[in-house]
């Protein structure tokens, strides 16, 4: 991405969340995206995820300008490469976790979801747990599913966005091992939004965002 920026309107007045942000990141790599509450770490993670529109500046995701993409095109592009781990877990209440794993690969036409998600939910430790829904798991659990829901797909890129802000320290600890893991087995490119520098440490690179600008 290159002199990306994000405004938006606050009470009449424009806010800058994001400024001049420039990088790329390569095939494979691990990247921590860190900063304090309010500097723009999710705002970035949207933008790269097509998710929203910058104000300005380009974002080009293997090889393609999101720019030049309507939004069902980003949705199809976000289909094929994209695979997503939120703070919140994002499961569906009425799907059950074999369900919400076999979604996106549906979604995808895949012709063997339900096996496909059964050997991820398995990969993950919740073999027993497959026509559990929700409110029935742990938070620990549910966000084991979101792995495997997210990893399912075979993405090239992974999008984590705070994946332990709702766990409890041990249960966090698990987690990130296990997403560390995954992601190591499966040489997928990994995009992690944290406010937690140990977690940063374990990857590749850390880019720190302040007041939403790239720190130098």
């Amino acid at each position: 991405m290159s002199g990306l920026a994000k405004t938006v309107d606050s009470g009449g007045e424009p806010l800058t969340i994001l400024q001049d942000i420039s990088f790329s990141v390569m095939p494979g790599e691990t990247v921590a995206i860190v900063g304090a509450s309010g500097s723009g770490k999710s705002t970035l993670l949207g933008l790269l995820a097509g998710l929203d529109v910058p104000t300005a500046g380009e974002i080009r995701l293997d090889g393609t300008s999101l720019a030049a993409l309507d939004e069902d095109q980003r949705a199809i592009q976000r289909g094929r490469l994209l695979g997503f781990v939120f703070q919140s877990f994002q499961l569906l209440p009425s799907l059950n976790a074999l369900e919400n794993v076999m979604l996106p690969l549906e979604l995808a036409g895949a012709g063997n979801a339900a096996t496909v998600a059964s050997d991820w939910l398995a990969r993950v430790g919740l073999a027993q747990r497959l026509k559990h829904y929700p409110k029935t798991l742990s938070g620990g659990e549910q966000q084991r599913v979101a792995l495997a829901r997210a990893f399912a797909p075979e993405p090239r890129l992974l999008l984590a966005d705070e994946p332990t802000g709702n766990l409890d320290a041990a249960t966090g600890q698990q987690i990130i091992d296990l997403m560390f893991d995954l992601n190591a087995s499966q040489g997928r490119t990994l995009i992690l939004v944290t406010h937690d520098e140990a977690i940063a440490a374990r990857c590749g690179r850390t880019l720190r965002l302040q007041a939403g600008r790239l720190g130098r």
